[in-house]
């Protein structure tokens, strides 16, 4: 059992009889005779969909246990994405939507955490950058001052704005939550 205010983000709840994950919780004091409260912003595990609720601190909530295992990217298609415990080899098949927009940085091989509750997952955890490769841009302008930027295609499909000196073949980082490009990486592909 936990209280409802220590409810923090990436914990799995047990309310109403249904599971939950908590997205996001702020725990709100309260003042005089008026007790604190947590406002969490929770998604149900069974069907996706998120709601916001206020709990009283004191509110004991039952805690389930979230497993997080780092697996390895093997493949997609159009539902699944298919993972490997790099342990014991086993493959374990992931919904598309639960992996979230995210899934078209993933390459055969790339490493990632996925969170899982009684064995079933729940929810996959990116790194904030992912590296990309440009396959198409146009090469610098000579009379454009270097801060402009330019269109760019990545390996994955995705076009994304980078500066000047970006050119094809060049690896990049881009912050994937906002599809903005964040710097040059450090290994250079040819």
């Amino acid at each position: 059992m936990v209280l409802a205010s220590q409810l923090r983000g990436g914990m799995a709840i047990v309310f109403e009889n249904q599971h939950y994950r908590v997205l996001t919780a702020d725990y709100h004091p309260g003042q005089g005779q008026m007790g604190g409260a947590t406002h969490a912003r929770l998604q149900n595990i069974d069907t996706g969909t998120s709601r916001e609720h206020s709990f009283r601190a004191e509110l004991r909530l039952q805690e389930l246990a979230v497993e997080k295992q780092a697996l390895e990217f093997l493949y997609m298609d159009e539902e699944q994405c298919c993972f490997m415990n790099p342990v014991n080899f086993e493959q374990i098949e992931v919904p598309r939507a639960l992996v979230g927009p995210a899934a078209v940085f993933l390459e055969s091989g790339a490493k990632l955490t996925i969170e899982f509750v009684n064995g079933r997952p729940i929810h996959a955890l990116f790194p904030e950058v992912m590296e990309a490769k440009v396959v198409d841009t146009a090469p610098a302008a000579h009379q454009q001052a270097d801060t402009g930027f330019k269109g760019a295609k990545l390996a994955n499909g995705i076009e994304i704005m980078v500066p000047q000196f970006i050119k094809t073949g060049d690896m990049i980082r881009v912050d994937w939550a906002n599809m903005r490009y964040v710097d040059r990486a450090k290994t250079k592909s040819v």
